[in-house]
Protein backbone atom coordinates (compact mmCIF):
# COMPACT_ATOMS: atom_id res chain seq x y z
CA UNK A 1 0.00 0.00 0.00
CA UNK A 2 1.36 3.42 -0.95
CA UNK A 3 2.32 5.68 1.94
CA UNK A 4 0.21 8.79 2.06
CA UNK A 5 -0.63 11.40 4.64
CA UNK A 6 -3.98 9.61 5.03
CA UNK A 7 -2.34 6.21 5.68
CA UNK A 8 1.09 6.73 7.27
CA UNK A 9 1.09 3.26 8.88
CA UNK A 10 0.03 1.40 5.69
CA UNK A 11 -3.14 0.05 7.32
CA UNK A 12 -5.26 -2.35 5.29
CA UNK A 13 -8.32 -3.15 7.42
CA UNK A 14 -9.64 -3.81 10.90
CA UNK A 15 -8.44 -7.27 11.95
CA UNK A 16 -10.04 -7.87 15.34
CA UNK A 17 -11.23 -6.36 18.59
CA UNK A 18 -10.30 -7.79 21.98
CA UNK A 19 -12.83 -7.94 24.78
CA UNK A 20 -12.08 -8.83 28.39
CA UNK A 21 -14.90 -10.96 29.78
CA UNK A 22 -16.02 -12.59 33.03
CA UNK A 23 -16.94 -15.87 31.39
CA UNK A 24 -15.40 -16.92 28.08
CA UNK A 25 -18.08 -19.61 27.66
CA UNK A 26 -20.96 -17.16 28.19
CA UNK A 27 -19.40 -14.69 25.74
CA UNK A 28 -18.82 -17.42 23.14
CA UNK A 29 -22.49 -18.36 23.44
CA UNK A 30 -23.58 -14.73 22.94
CA UNK A 31 -21.31 -13.95 20.00
CA UNK A 32 -22.09 -17.21 18.19
CA UNK A 33 -25.82 -17.54 18.88
CA UNK A 34 -26.82 -13.87 18.79
CA UNK A 35 -24.35 -12.29 16.35
CA UNK A 36 -23.41 -15.30 14.22
CA UNK A 37 -19.66 -15.47 14.88
CA UNK A 38 -17.83 -18.79 14.56
CA UNK A 39 -15.07 -20.03 16.88
CA UNK A 40 -11.71 -20.29 15.15
CA UNK A 41 -8.37 -21.73 16.21
CA UNK A 42 -6.23 -19.60 18.48
CA UNK A 43 -2.53 -20.10 19.17
CA UNK A 44 -1.94 -22.93 21.62
CA UNK A 45 1.08 -21.15 23.06
CA UNK A 46 -1.11 -18.64 24.90
CA UNK A 47 -0.93 -19.17 28.66
CA UNK A 48 -4.26 -17.49 29.41
CA UNK A 49 -7.89 -18.42 28.89
CA UNK A 50 -9.73 -17.03 25.90
CA UNK A 51 -11.30 -17.71 22.53
CA UNK A 52 -11.14 -16.34 19.00
CA UNK A 53 -14.24 -15.84 16.88
CA UNK A 54 -14.62 -14.67 13.29
CA UNK A 55 -17.28 -13.40 10.88
CA UNK A 56 -18.08 -10.39 8.69
CA UNK A 57 -14.38 -9.95 7.91
CA UNK A 58 -13.36 -9.23 11.51
CA UNK A 59 -12.31 -11.22 14.53
CA UNK A 60 -13.37 -10.96 18.14
CA UNK A 61 -10.77 -12.10 20.65
CA UNK A 62 -12.30 -12.94 24.01
CA UNK A 63 -9.92 -12.73 26.96
CA UNK A 64 -10.79 -14.18 30.37
CA UNK A 65 -10.49 -11.43 32.97
CA UNK A 66 -7.81 -11.98 35.59
CA UNK A 67 -10.26 -10.52 38.11
CA UNK A 68 -13.79 -11.22 36.78
CA UNK A 69 -15.56 -9.76 39.81
CA UNK A 70 -14.05 -6.33 39.07
CA UNK A 71 -15.56 -5.97 35.58
CA UNK A 72 -18.10 -3.17 35.98
CA UNK A 73 -21.57 -4.18 34.83
CA UNK A 74 -23.39 -1.63 32.69
CA UNK A 75 -27.14 -1.62 32.93
CA UNK A 76 -28.02 1.57 31.06
CA UNK A 77 -27.99 1.31 27.29
CA UNK A 78 -26.25 4.49 26.18
CA UNK A 79 -25.75 4.81 22.40
CA UNK A 80 -22.99 7.37 23.10
CA UNK A 81 -20.91 4.72 24.91
CA UNK A 82 -18.04 2.83 23.26
CA UNK A 83 -19.48 0.24 20.90
CA UNK A 84 -18.99 -1.81 17.78
CA UNK A 85 -21.55 -1.52 15.01
CA UNK A 86 -22.69 -4.23 12.62
CA UNK A 87 -24.32 -3.41 9.31
CA UNK A 88 -27.72 -5.06 8.95
CA UNK A 89 -28.32 -7.22 5.87
CA UNK A 90 -31.81 -6.88 4.47
CA UNK A 91 -31.70 -10.12 2.55
CA UNK A 92 -30.15 -13.48 3.18
CA UNK A 93 -27.11 -13.93 1.00
CA UNK A 94 -24.15 -16.19 1.53
CA UNK A 95 -20.82 -14.44 1.11
CA UNK A 96 -18.51 -16.69 3.08
CA UNK A 97 -18.44 -19.91 5.04
CA UNK A 98 -18.81 -17.95 8.26
CA UNK A 99 -21.91 -16.08 7.13
CA UNK A 100 -23.59 -19.42 6.39
CA UNK A 101 -23.50 -20.02 10.15
CA UNK A 102 -25.01 -16.63 11.01
CA UNK A 103 -28.64 -17.48 10.39
CA UNK A 104 -29.90 -15.55 13.43
CA UNK A 105 -29.78 -12.09 11.84
CA UNK A 106 -29.04 -12.51 8.13
CA UNK A 107 -32.46 -13.83 7.18
CA UNK A 108 -34.42 -10.96 8.71
CA UNK A 109 -36.53 -8.93 6.33
CA UNK A 110 -36.40 -5.64 8.28
CA UNK A 111 -34.99 -3.94 11.33
CA UNK A 112 -38.35 -4.71 12.93
CA UNK A 113 -37.61 -8.40 12.48
CA UNK A 114 -34.18 -7.93 14.10
CA UNK A 115 -35.91 -6.12 16.95
CA UNK A 116 -38.36 -9.03 17.32
CA UNK A 117 -35.47 -11.53 17.42
CA UNK A 118 -33.79 -9.53 20.19
CA UNK A 119 -37.07 -9.52 22.13
CA UNK A 120 -37.49 -13.27 21.58
CA UNK A 121 -33.95 -13.84 22.91
CA UNK A 122 -34.71 -11.73 25.99
CA UNK A 123 -32.12 -9.08 25.12
CA UNK A 124 -32.84 -5.54 26.30
CA UNK A 125 -32.16 -2.94 23.61
CA UNK A 126 -32.65 0.69 22.69
CA UNK A 127 -33.89 1.77 19.28
CA UNK A 128 -32.91 5.05 17.62
CA UNK A 129 -33.46 6.66 14.27
CA UNK A 130 -31.10 9.20 12.74
CA UNK A 131 -32.15 11.47 9.88
CA UNK A 132 -29.75 13.33 7.63
CA UNK A 133 -31.02 15.14 4.57
CA UNK A 134 -34.06 12.89 4.18
CA UNK A 135 -32.02 9.70 4.65
CA UNK A 136 -32.95 7.55 7.66
CA UNK A 137 -30.71 5.20 9.60
CA UNK A 138 -32.27 2.80 12.10
CA UNK A 139 -30.12 1.65 15.00
CA UNK A 140 -30.55 -0.99 17.71
CA UNK A 141 -28.20 -0.89 20.72
CA UNK A 142 -27.72 -3.65 23.30
CA UNK A 143 -25.07 -5.13 25.59
CA UNK A 144 -23.06 -8.33 25.46
CA UNK A 145 -22.90 -10.37 28.72
CA UNK A 146 -20.16 -8.07 30.11
CA UNK A 147 -21.84 -4.80 29.21
CA UNK A 148 -19.95 -4.03 25.99
CA UNK A 149 -22.25 -2.11 23.64
CA UNK A 150 -23.32 -3.63 20.32
CA UNK A 151 -25.13 -1.74 17.56
CA UNK A 152 -27.00 -3.15 14.59
CA UNK A 153 -27.89 -0.57 11.96
CA UNK A 154 -28.71 0.06 8.34
CA UNK A 155 -25.93 2.67 8.22
CA UNK A 156 -25.14 1.95 4.58
CA UNK A 157 -28.06 4.25 3.79
CA UNK A 158 -25.71 7.17 4.49
CA UNK A 159 -22.84 7.89 2.11
CA UNK A 160 -19.42 8.35 3.69
CA UNK A 161 -18.35 11.83 2.65
CA UNK A 162 -14.88 13.02 3.63
CA UNK A 163 -14.52 16.48 5.14
CA UNK A 164 -11.68 17.29 2.73
CA UNK A 165 -10.90 16.16 -0.81
CA UNK A 166 -13.17 14.78 -3.46
CA UNK A 167 -13.11 11.04 -2.72
CA UNK A 168 -16.49 9.70 -1.65
CA UNK A 169 -17.04 6.29 -0.16
CA UNK A 170 -20.13 4.44 0.90
CA UNK A 171 -20.72 1.34 2.95
CA UNK A 172 -23.29 0.34 0.34
CA UNK A 173 -22.34 -0.69 -3.18
CA UNK A 174 -25.66 0.71 -4.41
CA UNK A 175 -25.03 4.08 -2.75
CA UNK A 176 -21.47 4.04 -4.10
CA UNK A 177 -22.74 3.45 -7.64
CA UNK A 178 -25.27 6.29 -7.32
CA UNK A 179 -22.64 8.66 -5.90
CA UNK A 180 -20.13 7.68 -8.60
CA UNK A 181 -22.70 8.34 -11.34
CA UNK A 182 -23.49 11.73 -9.80
CA UNK A 183 -19.79 12.60 -9.69
CA UNK A 184 -19.37 11.54 -13.33
CA UNK A 185 -22.36 13.63 -14.39
CA UNK A 186 -20.98 16.63 -12.49
CA UNK A 187 -17.59 16.17 -14.14
CA UNK A 188 -19.14 15.87 -17.62
CA UNK A 189 -21.16 19.04 -17.05
CA UNK A 190 -17.99 20.94 -16.18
Amino acid sequence: MKETAQNPLHLKSLNHISLVCQSVEESIDFYTNVLGFAPIRRPGSFDFSGAWLFNYGIGIHLLKSENPDNIPKKSEINPKDNHISFQFTKSARIISYFEVRSSNLDSCESMGAVEKKLKDMGIDYKRQRVEEGGIYVDQLFFHDPDGFMIEICNCDNLPVIPLAGDMVRSCSRLNLEIISQQQIQTFVQL
